[in-house]
């Protein structure tokens, strides 16, 4: 069972990189990246929904607590494919994906600032380590010629912030419930949040265009099977090993940006990414140790 979950968990973050890729096809197609985010959950909720559907009467038991942290988790998964997608639309894949995977170090900070956990030179140093990645991946250090737009770079943080709050809402949400009723309620108020931000006609339009296929590929991809197989794997998975193959997501939206996409790192941006990606995943795997 441990390496059925370490490969339920892989395959969940291969496909969240590879929905990178395709938003940003979409994105070049002239959708809208908020659109592209909605139908990315939309269908998401109809694979949640029949899967609570499959085990209803065990499903109805749900408490109040686990309905607010449903809530947080949905705003949270919003926030994070909107964000994630303008970030894309304003620098790259690779780049996006890779400030989005700063989430640990918000969490780390919010436990600070809520004194859930203890303040430590090493939990600094990895804070520091991750702004220098992020300098050397932006081009921050050369005001002159910055490789990454500021906006580019707070939209893929603005991820990175949601993100993190999405894990905490659903880590307390799971807790207490049942993953189908979780991720139903959270992908149902994930809907509802982003219908008020989307652009009603263009949402309407793609039913009939010629790319919704695509965009139930998203959602397949990006949420409904990805999400089931990640909350199956992880519960086989200890959580520093699932830290671990979580660093699969920014390298597979990397590779899949400049194999397929035509997009370019050059070699600082390049030693920012891994600066980035071997600070957070050695912090996770320490924190969960």
């Amino acid at each position: 069972m441990k390496f059925a979950g370490v490969g339920l968990v892989m395959l969940a973050a291969v496909f969240w990189g590879i929905s990178g890729g395709i938003g940003d096809i979409l994105m070049e197609k002239g959708w809208d990246p908020i659109v592209i985010s909605f139908y990315r959950g939309a269908v998401g909720l109809i694979c949640f929904a029949l899967w609570f559907l499959l085990q209803f009467r065990k499903n109805l038991n749900i408490s109040k607590q686990v309905f607010f942290w449903s809530l947080l988790a949905g705003v949270g998964v919003a926030g994070n494919f909107s964000f994630y997608y303008l970030s894309i639309e304003a620098s790259s894949v690779p780049v996006a994906a890779t400030l989005m995977y700063t989430a640990p170090v918000f969490v780390l900070l919010t436990s600070f600032a809520l004194r859930m956990e203890r303040s430590t030179w090493f939990k600094w140093g990895c804070i520091a380590s991750v702004l220098m990645g992020i300098v050397l991946l932006t081009g921050a250090y050369n005001p002159e010629d910055v490789s990454v737009s500021l906006i580019g770079t707070i939209f893929g943080l603005t991820a990175g912030l949601s993100y993190a709050a999405f894990i905490f809402g659903f880590k307390n949400a799971s807790a207490a419930g049942r993953p189908q009723a979780v991720l139903t309620m959270a992908f149902l108020a994930f809907c509802i949040v982003l219908l008020f931000f989307a652009d009603r006609n263009q949402a309407a339009s793609v039913v009939t265009s010629s790319d919704v296929g695509w965009f139930i590929l998203l959602g397949l991809v990006g949420a409904g099977l990805s999400f089931i197989f990640y909350v199956i794997g992880i519960r086989w998975t200890a959580p520093s090993t699932a830290s671990m193959v979580a660093m699969v997501e920014p390298v597979t939206a990397s590779l899949f940006g400049v194999l397929l996409l035509g997009d370019y790192l050059d070699l600082i941006q390049l030693l920012g990414m891994a600066l980035i990606l071997f600070t957070v995943t050695f912090l996770s795997v320490k924190q969960a140790g």
